[in-house]
């Protein structure tokens, strides 16, 4: 091509996976806000952007609308529903025909499969280890085979053990990366088409061939004339939408024929789990939306120095092709690599538990898919995310949940952990517990051994994998997508530090989170952790405080409210004053705390005060109380005139 020269593709050493994902959602700045109380639980800043003018509100789904009311999250508008895909699919005769072949290919090639499956059955070998893993690589083939609505539903079911047995999940992750790629004339004409205008008007280099290929798209290397900046560009495989709406008309049409069984297995119907993943598809498909996933992630970790997000061209994308920065560092897939580059590996570990972390706990937009390949070491230490089609938001509500779940594992509150499960869908509302709450005490108590910190997240998920085919549990997609975050993460620090422990990590931050965030909800769990069948739980909150300290100074003491990342608990102190003072029944739980079995508890009290004597600013604890004080009074003399009317 005229004054462009093509480079040859580079090294695995530099990122390209970029922007390669899998079957997960898109979320990004135009969110349509259909969450009751939405607006209220987002900052300031993550509220104004929700309610720009280009952003459209998505009706409250009803009953008619099971997807609306299963996934209880602030979703971007889709174009996807069930009239939508027949209405693409089936416009005439000649369509009609298509599917009728289509349904045929299926049909030929899964029954020859589920034939030798049952052939073992009768020959006795269907749980023999060497026929189990010749039948999980050929599960592997035949979706390949079949192609990308396949390849996606097999990624998906590669993280759903409540569907999938753990021998054939193990093989359907090879699914990740082991596409091979479209023709590059091909990919070359799509990008002149995207942008209009002859590549080399945009573009002084671009590779020759593409340097990652997934089932969606591939990528390449290329220089932007107008900077001379390196950069990735992601163009999506020719003819894939129209293949993908006819599968998943047939995928619906076919799971409607099991909805009776799904109800009894996983407490849905069948054709919501198609609709579930059908939706994700489709926004995965629009390239658009994947750059508003990037600058959003770039505004959540704006402020973070230990975070790189690329930046993206918005200019230059379009729905079938991405531009964003070339990101180049060490993939995660060479830890000797990392470790041999002079980076301190106990920093990096800690900057990537608690950027995942952040994004679950505290944005709520969480990357779907961190394998090694997405996830890159700099040279400074910093950690890298690349590849935001693969992206899911998480409600206020479910949030605050999911650090609900948490805590009562850490305070080893077995029912606590059983009614998460039904507040978060694993089980149907009404779902009898009672059996189910052992069961989660021998996996914790087995999973943890004789100290927190020998908790390993892939031991407990690998036991709750079984805890799922005895009982009415089924995991919904996006919590599908926060275990595998958390466990690809954990497999990632394992392989840099074998002797990493995720909750020595993970757990000073959520302390610190619940002392310290802003958030009122979280206040009320705080208070709620401290009292446990009506006492207070004195020891509860002198290890969240240690551990909330280890994790605002990196296990060193810290030096002050003031010190560079020191933890401040000044505002904490005030809402505490504040809650004091207005909550009748706090106020007498803590009463009866202080004189609980008939003793003073001087001495815990005084404990607690040295522990965070360094910790509390008084100027600005009492500045703030000052500040608020006729808002105080007003609500003091509002709570007394409502006892005296009510006397």
């Amino acid at each position: 091509m005229k004054q462009l020269h093509r480079q040859r593709a580079p090294g695995r050493k530099v990122a390209p996976g970029a922007m390669l994902g899998g079957s997960i959602p898109s979320r990004g700045r135009a969110v349509g806000l259909r969450c009751q109380a939405a607006v209220t639980t987002l900052s300031p800043a993550r509220a104004a952007t929700a309610l720009a003018p280009s952003t459209r509100l998505r009706p409250l789904g009803g009953v008619d609308n099971p997807l609306e009311m299963e996934k209880d999250i602030c979703n971007i508008i889709s174009k996807y529903s069930p009239g939508y895909v027949k209405s693409r699919v089936l416009r005439g005769p000649v369509d009609a025909a298509r599917v009728a072949l289509r349904i045929a290919e299926i049909t030929t090639r899964v029954g020859w499969f589920s034939g030798m499956l049952y052939m073992d059955r009768l020959m006795g070998h269907e749980d023999t280890p060497d026929r189990v893993r010749l039948r999980a690589a050929e599960l592997r083939e035949l979706l390949t085979v079949l192609g990308p609505s396949f390849i996606k539903a097999g990624q998906v079911l590669a993280n759903r053990p409540d569907i999938v047995r753990e021998d054939y999940m193990n093989e359907l992750c090879v699914l990740q990366d082991d596409v091979p790629p479209f023709p590059d004339t091909v990919a070359f004409a799509m990008m002149e088409e995207q942008l209009g205008r002859r590549l080399e008007e945009v573009f002084s280099s671009i590779s020759e061939r593409p340097v990652a290929a997934a089932s969606l798209g591939q990528v390449y290397k290329a220089v932007l004339r107008d900077t001379g900046e390196e950069v990735a560009i992601k163009v999506q495989r020719p003819g894939v939408e129209p293949l993908i709406l006819r599968d998943l008309y047939i995928f619906r049409t076919c799971g409607g024929l099991f909805n009776a069984l799904s109800r009894k297995r996983l407490g849905c119907d069948a054709q919501l789990i198609v609709d579930e993943f059908g939706e994700k598809l489709l926004e995965e498909l629009d390239y658009t939306q994947e750059a508003k996933n990037i600058e959003e992630f770039e505004r959540n970790f704006r402020d973070d120095p230990t975070v790189k997000i690329p930046w993206v061209r918005p200019d230059l994308c379009g729905t079938k092709m991405l531009v964003m920065e070339w990101i180049d560092g060490i993939r995660c897939t060479a830890p000797d690599s990392i470790r041999s580059s002079g980076v301190r590996v106990d920093e990096f570990i800690k900057c990537g538990v608690v950027s995942g972390l952040r994004q679950l706990l505290e944005f709520g937009l969480f990357h779907g898919d961190p394998h090694p390949g997405n996830i890159f070491c700099l040279r400074d230490g910093r950690i890298a995310y690349v590849d935001f089609g693969n992206v899911a938001q998480l409600s206020a509500r479910n949030k605050a949940v999911l650090i609900d779940a948490v805590v009562h594992a850490v305070n080893e509150d077995y029912r606590g952990m059983a009614e998460d499960f039904i507040k978060l869908g694993f089980l149907a509302p009404g779902t009898d517990i009672t059996p189910i709450v052992p069961a989660l005490e021998k996996i914790w108590a087995d999973s943890k051994g004789q100290q927190l910190s020998d908790f390993n997240f892939r031991t407990v998920t690998s036991k709750f994998n079984e805890l799922v085919y005895q009982y009415p549990i089924r995991i919904p997609e996006r919590y599908s997508l926060v275990i595998r975050s958390l466990l690809t993460q954990e497999g990632i620090c394992m392989t840099l530090k074998p002797e990493f422990h995720f909750l020595e990590v993970a757990y000073p931050y959520i302390a610190r989170r619940l002392l310290t965030d802003e958030d009122p909800a979280l206040r009320e769990r705080l208070f709620q952790v401290l009292f446990q069948d009506g006492k207070f739980q004195w020891k509860r909150l002198e290890n969240l405080l240690a551990l909330a300290k280890e994790g605002a100074s990196g296990g060193r003491a810290s030096n002050g409210p003031d010190a560079a990342g020191g933890l401040d608990l000044s505002d904490t102190a005030k809402d505490a004053l504040r809650v004091l003072l207005l909550d009748d029944r706090l106020r007498t739980q803590l009463m009866l705390a202080l004189t609980e079995d008939n003793k003073l508890h001087i001495n815990e009290v005084l404990n607690l005060l040295r522990m965070v004597q360094n910790d509390i600013n008084p100027q600005k604890l009492v500045t703030e109380v000052v500040r608020d004080a006729p808002s105080l009074g007003r609500q003091l003399l509002l709570s007394w005139a409502d006892r005296v009317l009510v006397s």
